[in-house]
């Protein structure tokens, strides 16, 4: 299917705006995706809509539905893995016609395979075209979890007898070959359910009378399974044999990663055992590129701090730095830029720990401080490789800060990120680390600050009137803001702020996904001669309100106004500058 061809015909019909098909198209050249499947992740246009141009195109007639209007017999007629390798789905049975459904009708591997299968049930074939969210629908409930977690819990019949750890580990190695082995199974039921959960963590953690598997969903933690604590140690044995981790050193923190197909997807699991009295705890990163690799429209940038931004990497040379706490999304946001500046003519070397997405285009390294192979180090070798572009995971030291000044001193575009509460904080955090006040003017392009907020359902939020108090904030805030950034943003009064109640699209919690908040301070000749004099942050944050920066608040108000997130959430992550 021509992914251009979808997106003309869906703005062609009014149904998208050309600008959002023009992202829509970089992103699924990016992700190796159709843009059907991120419209309907999205919900940007109605799913019939979709399938409705889709169909037209291919001259295939489209279907919609729920997997619970399948019946159990009907699924039994085409095998798991027929389903789950070919996205198509068993709809029903009419005498001698088996109907199928279909997300890609113009696969010639998957007409081939329903042939086999018809072949096989002395039947002919009917085809309509689906979509992929009611394919892993379906394919759920060729292995829902909770069932097969159950059904291997049992196989194992954990209340015969106690196992030792010792035992358990020769159990698991040779349980190994046998695709149908129990542990094999919960571990791999529990890496499908993840995903297609979205999680973006797991964690495999023993009580004192139990085995508890959580998820972190949306960034809050949810308890997914429970099982008798006797299946701790083979299910951990089971994680280490994948990651190739020492099954017998329990007593120090290993770490490890794997890679795999799920769901037709290549996905990275980075694990980390952690010992604890009670035994061995794992947490596991899910790296699915395409939950995480994401276009900077996508990720919350809008308006003027999403120009300024791409006009600062596109710049001949100088520093883009992304600062946040601990998991407020950076690594993602150096992700999105690169993807921007991977072209042909363009050398990108990166230094990461660890690489979290493989992409094409790049030379990535990740960096071992364990052998003496860290970012300083590895930012001198960098320099050998003719880079136009340098990314560094993390400025930590005052080493690697001097390196990459002095890199992007020397016509580098070097990006980076830095553990300060936000974009005024950059320049003293560096002052601190060693760097030169004198070298930071031509050094600094942008320092861009964000904060990762939860995404309100937009399927159940409703308006809500604000209260006095938050009226009397969101004035404040949005008043001072310059009237042409409002009128594109489409702010206005009277201001109406959101809420969610929950529903089924978002499992009762109100929100799905999340969304980032940004404010970007670039660098300017009042700016200089401020860094120039060895600044305080106040000169600094003086600076900012006169270069009219939206703060994080500010980004974060106006997100609330266009019920993308909840003012309490915004108020809760940030702060009056």
């Amino acid at each position: 299917m021509d992914n251009k061809a979808l997106v003309d015909a869906l703005v062609q019909g009014g149904n998208l705006q050309k600008e959002m098909g023009q992202r829509l198209l970089q992103e699924a050249s990016f992700a190796k995706r159709g843009v059907d499947e991120l419209l309907f992740e999205r919900r940007m246009v109605p799913e019939e809509t979709v399938l409705a141009a889709k169909g037209k195109l291919l001259q295939v007639p489209y279907k919609t539905g729920h997997s619970q209007d399948i019946d159990e017999k009907t699924l039994k007629l085409v095998p798991e893995a027929t389903v789950r390798n070919f996205k198509v789905v068993p709809l029903e049975m009419n005498d001698d016609m088996l109907v199928v459904g279909m997300v890609n009708p113009d696969d010639e591997r998957a007409q081939d395979a329903l042939k086999f299968v018809a072949k096989q049930l002395k039947v002919n074939v009917g085809v309509y075209l689906i979509s992929s969210t009611l394919w892993e629908e379906v394919l759920r409930r060729y292995s829902p979890y909770r069932g097969e977690v159950d059904e291997a819990v049992k196989a194992l019949g954990t209340g015969a007898k106690k196992y030792t750890a010792a035992q358990q580990v020769v159990q698991i190695d040779a349980g190994a070959q046998g695709e149908e082995a129990p542990v094999i199974r919960i571990v791999s039921s529990t890496l499908k359910e993840a995903v297609w959960r979205k999680a973006s963590d797991i964690h495999i953690e023993p009580q004192r009378n139990r085995l508890r598997i959580r998820f972190r969903l949306d960034g809050d933690l949810q308890e997914a399974a429970s099982m008798p604590v006797e299946l701790h140690q083979p299910i951990v044995s089971r994680v280490k044999v994948l990651s190739n981790l020492k099954l017998d050193e329990t007593r120090i923190p290993q770490d490890g990663r794997f890679r795999t197909v799920l769901m037709g997807r290549d996905i990275d699991f980075r694990v980390a055992t952690f010992p604890t009295p009670v035994g061995e705890k794992v947490a596991i990163r899910v790296l699915d590129p395409t939950v995480g690799l994401k276009g900077l429209e996508e990720l919350g940038l809008v308006g003027k701090t999403l120009a300024l931004l791409k006009e600062s990497v596109f710049k001949p040379f100088g520093m883009a730095l992304i600062t946040g706490p601990t998991g407020s999304g950076k690594t993602t946001t150096l992700y999105a830029l690169m993807q921007i500046l991977n072209k042909d003519d363009v050398n990108i070397v990166s230094l990461e720990d660890p690489v979290e997405y493989y992409m094409d285009g790049l030379n990535q390294s990740q960096v071992h401080p364990e052998i003496g192979y860290d970012f300083a180090s590895g930012l001198r070798q960098i320099l050998r490789q003719d880079p136009d572009v340098i990314m560094v995971g993390e400025i930590r030291d005052n080493e690697t800060a001097g390196l990459a000044v002095h890199a992007a001193l020397t016509g580098h575009i070097v990006l980076s990120t830095l553990h300060t509460n936000n974009a005024v904080g950059v320049i003293p955090r560096l002052i601190d680390m060693g760097v030169e006040p004198f070298l930071l003017p031509a050094a600094l392009n942008v320092m861009i600050g964000q904060r990762l907020l939860p995404r309100l359902c937009q399927e159940c939020k409703t308006k809500k009137e604000p209260t006095a108090e938050m009226l009397s904030l969101i004035k404040k805030e949005i008043d001072p803001l310059d009237p042409t950034i409002k009128k594109e943003l489409g702010i206005a009064e009277p201001y109406v702020v959101y809420e969610s109640k929950g529903c089924d699209v978002c499992s009762g919690k109100g929100v799905k996904g999340r969304i980032a908040i940004f404010e970007l301070l670039q660098m300017t000749r009042a700016l200089e001669e401020i860094v120039s004099s060895r600044p305080s942050e106040p000169q600094i944050v003086d600076e900012a309100k006169r270069q009219k920066m939206m703060t994080l608040r500010q980004d974060g108000i106006i997100k609330a106004l266009r019920g993308l997130v909840s003012f309490e959430a915004v108020l809760r992550e940030t702060e009056e500058l």
